[in-house]
């Protein structure tokens, strides 16, 4: 049972036993009707400051929150007996090669859920691979499985840290990554050092430091692999940052770069990897980097990232990344009633995680300038939907 699906129930309950409507329980706990009817359905996942609201409205003494938090502990306990079994295969003395197969394994099947998990719920099961990955650093190895473990630790701290940066725990993420560079310094292990810095460079661009993101996705560059994956996400950042800088022209030789790079890469066997770059997201990342510039070629390409992710069916992040670049697009084209509609499909999704809320608000206060009616409907859905923070 999904936490959805668990916390839809017991909400279904609650709002029976009070006899209360969709539209009489919006009103108490501030939120829209339509937001409520779709957590009540399982259409929407709740988080922690909403199951708070809605309990303290139905007066349900904390049965919301405890539904909520009911699955993630049951991940956590599948976690923690994974771990007890990985841990049950190394003698006292002994790391077993079976055991490093399986943490690398865990590794990647962690890096290829980023895109559908929920952060919080990712962050969990990241976290029990990584205390199991601490408990085997002093159990005797050979040098190449010390090697391989360091390396495991590096990728799951560099996991870490991005999930932290997506909750906006910045200190967190800051530790984590310092870690993870650590790691990749001990083992020479140049992609994930340079998955580091680009990680460091898409968290500084969200917060406005846009020279230092720059800066830092060129060294990221520099020192990635000429074939890894890092190379090809870090030059994809340097656009990202040309274009908040305002530099249409260096905007698109970078774009350009990107364009060829990811031309000379097949496409990955899991390209929902979040370490493996997908040829196709350069697409997306051109229609978010050229919205940022003011591009008028930006509606055309979001539009298409759009289609192509819809068809896909599984990218539901993504495609509100892409519906608020073509949001940008809209309003920079004069037509901030489509931006409204389209922006308020991204924000209703309930797809935005925290770090990438600004770009959602970007659009809103864009709408908003604009004057126009709708901006009044798209800031009640904002203040409905927006993600909690966590500190």
């Amino acid at each position: 049972m999904t936490d959805a699906t668990r916390f839809s129930d017991e909400l279904r309950r609650l709002r029976a036993e009070r006899g209360l409507s969709y539209r009489a329980l919006a009103g108490l706990a501030h939120h829209g009707k339509s937001y409520i009817e779709d957590l009540e359905r399982g259409r929407k996942s709740p988080n922690e400051a909403v199951a708070s609201r809605l309990d303290q409205a139905l007066g349900g003494s904390g049965r919301l929150m405890a539904a909520l938090r009911s699955t993630a502990r049951d991940d956590e306990t599948d976690g923690e007996l994974d771990a007890l079994e990985l841990v049950r295969r190394v003698t006292a003395s002994d790391v077993s090669a079976e055991t490093l197969d399986r943490l690398e394994q865990a590794a990647d099947a962690l890096a290829m859920a980023y895109a559908t998990t929920p952060p919080e719920v990712l962050l969990r099961r990241v976290r029990w691979h990584l205390e199991l990955v601490g408990t085997l650093v002093d159990a005797r190895k050979t040098l190449v499985q010390h090697e391989r473990l360091l390396v495991i630790g590096g990728w799951l701290s560099l996991l870490r840290a991005t999930l932290h940066i997506d909750i906006q725990q910045g200190a967190a993420a800051a530790a984590h990554l310092r870690t993870a560079a650590q790691l990749a310094d001990q083992t020479g292990h140049r992609e994930i050092a340079a998955w580091c810095l680009e990680t460091r460079a898409w968290a500084v661009l969200t917060t406005g430091d846009y020279r230092q993101a720059l800066e830092l996705s060129q060294h990221a560059q520099e020192i990635a692999p000429a074939g890894g994956s890092a190379i090809v996400q870090a030059t994809a950042q340097e656009g990202r940052a040309w274009a908040r800088l305002g530099d249409r022209i260096q905007t698109r030789r970078t774009l350009d770069r990107v364009e060829r790079l990811a031309g000379q890469r097949t496409p990955p066997d899991h390209p929902e990897h979040h370490y493996q770059y997908d040829p196709a997201k350069a697409h997306a990342y051109a229609a978010t980097t050229l919205a940022w510039a003011g591009d008028p070629a930006a509606e055309a390409v979001a539009r298409d990232v759009i289609t192509e992710l819809e068809q896909e069916g599984a990218r539901p992040r993504r495609v509100a990344s892409a519906q608020l670049d073509l949001g940008l697009a809209l309003l920079a084209d004069g037509r901030p009633d489509e931006a409204a509609a389209v922006a308020t499909r991204a924000i209703s999704s309930g797809r935005i995680v925290p770090s990438n809320w600004w770009r959602a608000a970007e659009v809103v206060n864009g709408v908003q300038r604009a004057g126009i009616a709708e901006a009044r409907d798209l800031r009640e859905v904002a203040e409905n939907h927006r993600p909690a923070l966590t500190t």
